[in-house]
């Protein structure tokens, strides 16, 4: 997978994943870049722990859920960090 296609499918995983967690969430688009690339990235890794195997193509379902379960990881480190800030 190339890096744009990379950079897309972290766009849509972190979207998703503000989606399926409650909450309000900051941030713009360009958050959502960042967390689902980074979830895309700890996604893969888990799946090579797991599976044996990371991200593979773009199409691939199983791509796509790792990302989207690493981009829910992120998100929620991402809000319990942030949250815990604005109260301060």
């Amino acid at each position: 997978m190339g890096i744009l296609g990379f950079l897309l499918l972290g766009l849509i995983a972190g979207a998703i994943a503000k989606a399926i967690l409650p909450g309000r969430q900051g941030g713009g688009w360009v958050v959502t870049l960042v967390l689902g690339v980074v979830g895309a990235i700890l996604g893969g890794w888990i799946g090579s722990l797991i599976f044996g195997g990371g991200l593979g193509e773009f199409f691939d379902l199983r791509t796509w859920l790792l990302a989207i379960l690493g981009a829910v990881i992120v998100l929620a480190i991402y809000g319990a960090v942030a949250g815990r800030r604005s109260r301060v």
